[in-house]
């Protein structure tokens, strides 16, 4: 796997006022100069990045022509586009040849589907694919009147021959809606069944079959703590999944599951299946957190989420590590670009669109033993660029769409016509001996099979992680009266551990199994085994111990004398899973020995998760509404394993002294000093609260104080601020605002709210007001003689409209296909300097002249939108008073004696 550079970009959100408050105006050093740009046109094309030789073509704009805004598409058997939109109904376009110019016009009908006009019964899909004579529909829908189809796989069909969907069929009615409800739909690669994808908020149905089997379970020692801001907490495993299914509705089978919103998925030319996994932004900063990233789902793949901070490392082997992560993002669409008209380069890959910073990720894949690794690069980006679904055409072009969220809604062409030879196939590459010993263990899963436990048992030491994992699979769905025994005897070390992770995944087990297991793991010397051999051993025992139970007096000993002499390692890994078994079992010294690490300094200057494909850095200004939260991550970012090891501190009951339970205590408050995603700060608080259950009742309240409980909201969500918002506010638009805040209004104003609205809506973390702010913008002092109410309220609401020169980002398209977004602070004659870092501007990245192809400014503004949404008509404007004022508390506008006096101070 290729990754670009890691730089750390720590932006705040900055109050963009016009030209005095564009984009970039944080900088303390302002480049006197500006290179040649290619400004962008009214062409919506010109402005995507793509890779050389690609030309990409606007087509349609189904928002501008109120049609809603499209979220899934696909062509149907004569050519046709068929489209959904996200809140709406069906639409089918009949689009220009490739190549016959603007002149012919994109042709749209807005479908009938069942009964006569009953044209919004179908739509709100997630998923569109025509096949078997059928268009499929996945409907994820929240009923309504308007749109009364409930969540569900559809069937939808032309019987009289009059080109509409007279027939409507459900398949499968499913439990979940929203952008973790019901998703996608592929074909198999025998082109004979279906299979289709969910988030993790639609409940798996009862299935025919299980390829994965229904043993789910949290199977997590770490303490589990829910997301105290309550996304996901009462959803459990499996999570998302993915299922095959029978063109008719019948034979349902689970494939795959442990995925948070997987949103679509893509069969390479062997018949290997890949998934596109989401992150959980408000977990960024935290160990637990997962990158998007992209999964090789083969069959009774497990992939490991589980609610709040209780997600699998990749590094356990119940479940399987990812091919690829991307990084920060929120994965929409993927497509395998087999069958498109282009270079050889691009035939072997996968597409991965994301929707939050508009990029289409090239997945190169390349077979790895079993498996495969990949290499990435962006083949094509905008900003913004909201993508949603993506299609390869009958003509071999790539289409794809923009939307989602009621946002605009825009359709694309892009096809190849730069000097390489086209493409339309290319052989498939035979698939490699260890791919096809992974099948011929994956037919197994299917059930008892006779010939299961022989061809499977010798593959469980096999040094191909996927193949030990499709062997144990296989055993887990065979009898347990032909492989028990052997779990408890198996002498071959990984052979032995496979086995007892098999046996204490299933439900029935015979008492005196949980002794036995742990008897002959005991057997086996920790100091033998490879690392990642020692992180499997540890999780056998911790299995065990979680299905099973707790051992007895005499193997809980045993079990410690095997593994504490190994805590501390040099690994983080490794010590995480020993601190998993030694708190819980513990062992003596565990405290003492977790705290020292606790007191181990951290480079923090990557994102929890492992590498990524796609520098954090780069992404902030490619969309500030998103970026923003990883940019203030980057800021400060919690040391990831010292919040580990502190959260699994917080289930030692006993052995603390008072001098441990305060330096203990003590690092909880250090931690609320640090930055991250959105519920960093209430799993903290959360973990901080286990942890007092277990100090002496007359020292809780001053633990309680010393641990920080001051400095907490009463939810213990966020760090107590003087003032917030009363609210309730609005999605304020500039006509409503400006009605609010005419001159008439601003008399009599209270200067003590204009200004703290001022700090609460993070204005003065980057301005300056009479003298106090940061320095990050511009000082907005002189504001009022300046610039008009609407201008100023344009600027706060719609900072995209006006941009000035002077304060753009530019994004440079390099000649390797690539792209950065930054500010210029620096230029000599073979490089520009660029900072992507608005809290340190030193902080710079060299690109030399000579990759360039093109750069051009930005058209977004750093500053993210609806700033003043959560504001009320009163917090408005006594904002606008103290902006107007510049931070003058005895301007009129705060005079008491003024008419409709709001309080003075």
């Amino acid at each position: 796997m290729t990754s670009k550079r890691f730089y750390v970009l720590i932006p705040k959100l900055l109050l963009g006022l016009g030209v005095i408050l564009g984009l970039g105006a944080f900088y303390a050093k302002v480049a006197p100069f500006a290179p040649t740009h290619v400004r962008p046109d009214d062409d919506k094309a010109s402005k995507l990045k793509l890779q050389p030789g690609f030309a990409a073509e606007h087509l349609y704009s189904p928002s501008q022509n109120g049609q809603g805004s499209w979220v899934s598409m696909c062509f149907d058997d004569k050519g046709r586009l068929i489209t959904s939109d996200q809140y709406g109904g069906l639409y089918r376009l009949t689009i220009p040849a490739l190549g016959s110019g603007s002149t012919k016009p994109t042709k749209i009908e807005h479908l009938k589907v069942g009964t006569p006009g009953d044209t919004l019964g179908m739509g709100t899909a997630h998923g569109l694919f025509y096949a078997f004579n059928s268009l499929y529909v996945m409907v994820n829908n929240r009923v309504t009147k308007d749109l009364p189809k409930h969540s569900g796989l559809y069937r939808l069909q032309d019987t009289n021959g009059d080109d509409q969907y007279d027939k409507v069929t459900l398949l499968k009615e499913l439990e979940g809606n929203g952008e973790h409800g019901p998703h996608s739909i592929i074909m198999s690669p025998d082109k004979k069944s279906l299979y289709v994808i969910s988030g993790n908020h639609t409940d798996a149905p009862q299935m025919d079959d299980y390829l994965l089997p229904k043993t789910w379970k949290q199977d997590n020692l770490f303490p589990l703590i829910k997301d105290p801001r309550g996304h996901a907490n009462d959803r459990m495993a499996p999570g998302g999944w993915v299922a095959n299914v029978q063109p008719d509705g019948s034979n349902w089978v689970m494939y795959s599951a442990g995925y948070r919103n997987a949103f679509d998925m893509a069969f390479n030319d062997t018949g290997d299946l890949f998934v596109y996994d989401a992150d959980m932004e408000w977990d960024i900063g935290t160990p637990w957190y997962r990158p998007t990233r992209i999964c090789h789902a083969t069959s009774g793949s497990e992939f490991g989420w589980r609610t709040g901070n209780s997600k699998w490392s990749p590094a356990l082997p119940d479940n399987l590590p990812p091919v690829i992560n991307i990084g920060q993002g929120s994965p929409t669409s993927m497509l395998f670009a087999s069958n498109a008209k282009f270079p050889a380069k691009y035939k072997n890959t996968l597409l991965a669109f994301d929707w939050s910073f508009g990029i289409v990720h090239s997945i190169h894949l390349k077979p790895s033993g079993s498996t495969f690794t990949a290499e990435h690069e962006e083949f094509l980006s905008g900003v913004p660029l909201p993508l949603t679904d993506g299609v390869i055409g009958p003509d071999g072009a790539l289409y794809f769409m923009t939307g989602g969220r009621r946002l605009e809604s825009d359709l694309y062409r892009v096809h190849y016509k730069g000097n390489d030879a086209l493409v339309s196939s290319v052989s498939v590459p035979p698939v490699n001996k260890e791919n096809q010993l992974r099948r011929s263990l994956e037919k197994y899963h299917a059930g008892p099979n006779s010939a299961a436990i022989a061809a499977a048992w010798p593959e469980l030491n096999n040094p191909d992680r996927f193949i030990r994992y499709a062997a144990r699979i296989a055993v887990e769905h065979q009898p347990l009266s032909e492989w028990k025994d052997k779990a408890t005897s198996e002498k071959d070390p990984v052979t032995a551990i496979q086995a007892a992770i098999a046996l204490a995944r299933t439900d029935s087990v015979d008492s005196d199994i949980k002794a036995k297991l742990n008897a002959n793991l005991l057997k086996i010397n920790l100091k033998s085994l490879t690392e990642p051999q020692q992180i499997e051993l540890i999780r056998a025992y911790e299995l065990v111990t979680l299905r099973l139970g707790e051992p007895d007096a005499a193997q809980k000993k045993q079990i410690i004398a095997a593994l504490n002499p190994s805590y501390p390692s040099n690994s983080g890994e490794l010590n995480r899973s020993l601190a998993r078994m030694l708190v819980t079992l513990q062992a003596p010294g565990v405290i003492e020995k977790t705290l020292a690490l606790m007191d181990k300094k951290e480079d923090t200057s990557m994102m929890p998760g492992g590498m990524t494909a796609t520098s954090s850095a780069d992404l902030i200004m490619r969309n500030p509404q998103y970026g923003l939260d990883i940019a203030k991550t980057l800021e400060k970012m919690p040391p990831p394993q010292q919040t580990y090891l502190a959260v699994m501190l917080s289930s030692a009951k006993d052995n603390w002294t008072p001098a441990l339970q305060e330096r203990y205590m003590k690092w909880f408050r250090k931690a609320f000093e640090y930055q991250a995603g959105r519920s960093y700060i209430g799993f903290m608080d959360k973990a901080r609260n286990l942890a007092l259950a277990h100090v002496p009742a007359d020292k809780k309240a001053a633990y309680d104080k010393m641990s920080g409980g001051e400095l907490l909201s009463k939810n213990g969500n966020d760090l107590a601020q003087s003032v917030y918002p009363k609210g309730p506010g609005k999605r304020w638009d500039v006509e409503t605002a400006l009605a609010v805040v005419d001159d008439a209004h601003l008399t009599g104003r209270n200067y003590q709210q204009g200004k703290d609205m001022y700090n609460a809506i993070t204005c003065g973390r980057c301005h300056v007001v009479g003298g106090q702010g940061g320095n990050i913008g511009p000082d907005l002092t002189q504001l009022g003689t300046r610039f008009s109410n609407k201008d100023i309220l344009e600027s706060i609401i719609e900072p995209n409209k006006v941009i000035s020169d002077q304060y753009a980002a530019t994004r440079f398209e390099l000649k390797n296909g690539e792209s950065i977004v930054g500010r210029i602070t620096n230029e000599d004659k073979t490089s520009y300097t660029v900072s992507q870092n608005p809290f340190a501007p030193d902080m710079v990245v060299k690109i030399a002249k000579k990759d360039v192809a093109s750069s051009q400014y930005s058209p977004s503004s750093i500053m993210l939108p609806g700033l003043i949404n959560s504001l009320n008509e009163d917090e408005l404007r006594d904002l606008i008073a103290y902006l107007k004022s510049g931070g003058n508390e005895k301007d009129k506008m705060f005079s008491s004696s003024a008419s409709g006096s709001k309080g003075g101070k």
